[in-house]
């Protein structure tokens, strides 16, 4: 899709003013978090509420202030501080990523999108972030809620596709503003208008400062007509199971016995399968003697 100049420079300015009298004061947006501070929430709020992952980024941060105060603990010791916040491959992502800026960029977190996507963990949208949110620079910046923003106002369409697609990669380069500090603005204004306004299933158009210049409220707000969104299922699944074999281990200050892993979940081809994922993973290391523990290298 083609983004005039003029349209594009409409939706600057009342999302951004929006969004300076709107924005959480969450912890990661000021001053004093730093980049690290930056990249930690970004690894945490995959996939995972702001609420959530509050209380877990507060301690994160007054343990391991600096990268290589995380690079200098076990892995494990990352996944027993992950806690319940899910996917917690993500702890040993952001370990590697602590341990690659430690060893590579003298403990600071790199300013070079470039050298940010070469760490490991590191995809296009948390390199996007950190160089935008942490350095102000000019990047697109596709999340779920901004990609549910520029589908609604600009496409037109209820939701985005369930997967990015090259389309959507243009239209959000299409429509970032040409100054670096109005651009990471707008990064983050766009995202909040689509966690707190523009949301998935009840947006609040009357307080969106784009309802007027919405194309899915100019052209009805239509249903979705697109393949069937993907809803997330977690009770019976092994991704259930998973957390709670790794509950166990990270409760425990000792190697953990079989048997203990063997209560959680009473079915016992389900439960070997999560065990063995979380091994594969990285995440649990077994030892001699059917002992489990979480990893420490």
């Amino acid at each position: 899709m083609t983004v005039s100049d003029q349209p594009r420079h409409a939706l600057h300015d009342p999302v951004i003013t929006w969004f300076e009298g709107h924005a959480r004061d969450l912890p990661w947006r000021r001053p004093e978090a730093g980049p690290w501070g930056v990249m930690v929430s970004e690894f945490m709020l995959q996939q995972t509420p702001v609420s959530r992952v509050l209380p877990v980024y507060e301690q994160w941060l007054a343990r391991w202030p600096r990268p290589a105060d995380l690079a200098a603990e076990a892995p494990g010791e990352a996944v027993r501080a992950w806690g319940r916040l899910g996917y917690p491959r993500r702890a040993l992502r952001l370990h590697a990523a602590a341990t690659a800026i430690t060893e590579l960029h003298g403990g600071e977190v790199p300013d070079d999108h470039a050298e940010l996507l070469a760490l490991p963990g590191v995809g296009e949208y948390t390199a996007a972030a950190v160089a935008s949110f942490a350095y102000g620079q000019r990047h697109a910046v596709l999340d779920t809620n901004v990609r549910r923003v520029f589908a609604r106002a600009v496409s037109g369409a209820q939701y985005p596709p369930n997967a990015t697609t090259a389309a959507e990669r243009k239209l959000a380069k299409a429509l970032l503003p040409d100054s670096e500090p109005v651009a990471a603005r707008w990064a983050a204004a766009t995202m909040e208008l689509g966690a707190l306004v523009c949301t998935a299933r009840t947006p609040d158009c009357a307080r969106c400062p784009i309802a007027a210049q919405c194309a899915w409220r100019e052209a009805g707000s239509p249903e979705h007509d697109g393949p069937p969104r993907r809803g997330q299922t977690y009770a019976g699944t092994d991704r259930q199971v998973r957390g709670k074999l790794l509950a166990v281990l990270r409760e425990a200050l000792d190697p953990v016995p079989q048997a203990d892993l063997d209560r959680v979940w009473h079915e016992p081809v389900q439960r070997a399968r999560a065990l063995d994922g979380l091994v594969a993973d990285g995440l649990v290391e077994p030892l001699p003697h059917g002992l489990y523990r979480l990893p420490l290298t």
